[in-house]
């Protein structure tokens, strides 16, 4: 059975370890801005996932992810020498797809604002179809009823 408090401790302190040495001890050129954003463990504490975010185009991204697979064995082995687990877990460096995502959610509420504005647009110069008050009102109603009876309304 496995304990996933622990994974998810072991987890938090993985991105920790991983943050720091990649400030403090990874002195890579190709390395640019690189924000750790998560990491994830299997249940069985082997393989750690983690995910990172780099700002500037796909050519420093494609620099940065380069800089950390070279980075990889002094990161996993200070890992597990600040977590003193029995066994250290593979790292694996995945790109995170958060910042795509956000930007195409972005696009998507850019274009649904200009759709409203356009639909707001034609609604100001718009007119009713029949009346202005589509709805029968009681005393309408009184009077309809009366001319079809044929009596006048006294």
């Amino acid at each position: 059975m496995t304990d996933t408090a622990r994974a998810r401790k072991l987890a938090d302190r993985i991105r920790v370890v991983v943050a720091e040495t990649l400030q403090r001890r990874i002195k890579d050129p190709r390395l640019g801005y690189v924000t750790i954003t998560d990491t994830r463990v299997t249940g069985d504490l082997r393989e750690a996932t983690v995910f990172y975010t780099v700002y500037g185009d796909d050519e420093e991204r494609a620099a940065s992810a380069a800089a950390l697979e070279s980075a990889k064995g002094v990161l996993r082995s200070e890992v597990g020498r600040q977590t003193g687990v029995r066994f250290t877990p593979t790292l694996a460096f995945v790109a995170d797809a958060l910042p795509d995502n956000a930007r195409t959610i972005d696009d998507l509420l850019a274009k649904a604002r200009a759709a409203d504005e356009e639909v707001r647009k034609a609604a100001t110069d718009a007119q009713y179809a029949g009346d202005a008050d589509p709805y029968r009102k009681p005393a309408e109603d009184e009077d309809a009823l009366d001319s079809e009876d044929g009596t006048s309304p006294a």
